[in-house]
């Protein structure tokens, strides 16, 4: 991101495709997006600071100097059982006072834009209109040919081929060098992958469920987890909150108190 000071992305998780209606009554199919618990649990800084390192059950911890070497903020999203996490998760979970979580997920951002431990990020992180990355783990079709899996042409449809008609063909050469390259093209295993789709449109936020709406499809299947990012070839636009729109952990207590109160 040229210029710009990265800040951190979300994790969400797919829900399906729907359509929305624009003002001139154009259909637009969109992917709906759900931010289930997405808190930050963890920081990385680039400076020294003091902290306290364990050196076994059956010793005290001793004070130390660390740096991380740069700036990022570790998210996490959903929430899983406590006997399902490691327990070195368990510890890093509860020293940032969250709930274990289903997704965890590191953003690198600029020092400018580091969030606070237990911060809640709610979905006008993003505005209507931004231009934003959105990175998921692609449906796994099992073993496929070359045909689907890399769009080859396959051979003629006749004179002189026989039941080959969907064969990729010739996949080495002659006695120089005589091998198969490294990533030849062929028929093999598809899907599940990391693929990343660049300049995705936000239709639609709506903060109070939680959801951001993007135009067009998105990699992975419906329940999967996906990160969203500022898109890196375009411009962020104005109003983009800065360095996030998070709901502090805290904040929710006075209107608790105050539910309570009229109650």
């Amino acid at each position: 991101m040229p210029a710009e000071a990265k800040r951190s992305g979300v994790i969400a998780r797919k829900l399906g495709m729907t359509r929305v209606f624009s003002e001139e009554g154009l259909h637009i199919p969109v992917t709906v997006l759900s931010l289930e618990g997405c808190q930050v649990v963890g920081v990385r800084e680039d400076k020294d600071r003091t902290a306290k390192i364990n050196r076994g059950s059956k010793k005290d911890p001793v004070e130390k100097t660390v740096n991380d070497g740069y700036n990022a903020v570790i998210l996490g999203a959903g929430t899983k059982k406590a006997k399902r996490a490691t327990k070195a998760d368990r510890g890093q979970f509860a020293k940032a006072g969250v709930e274990p979580k289903a997704k965890v997920v590191e953003f690198r951002v600029a020092d400018e834009n580091l969030l606070e431990v237990g911060a809640e990020i709610s979905a006008d992180h993003f505005v209507a209109g931004q231009k934003v990355d959105v990175a998921g783990i692609s449906i796994g079709k099992g073993f496929a040919g070359a045909m689907k899996r890399w769009n080859f042409g396959g051979l003629r449809a006749s004179h002189g081929v026989s039941i080959s008609h969907r064969s990729h063909g010739s996949t080495g050469q002659c006695q120089d060098p005589g091998k198969v390259f490294k990533g030849k093209k062929m028929a093999g295993h598809y899907g599940v992958a990391r693929i990343t789709t660049q300049n995705i449109e936000v239709v639609r936020v709506d903060t109070d469920r939680g959801l951001v709406l993007v135009k067009g499809n998105i990699p992975g299947p419906e329940g999967s987890w996906v990160e969203i990012r500022d898109a890196v070839k375009k411009t962020r636009p104005e109003g983009v909150p800065m360095p996030g729109s998070v709901v502090s952990k805290d904040a929710a207590a006075p209107a608790e108190e105050s539910e309570g109160a009229d109650a």
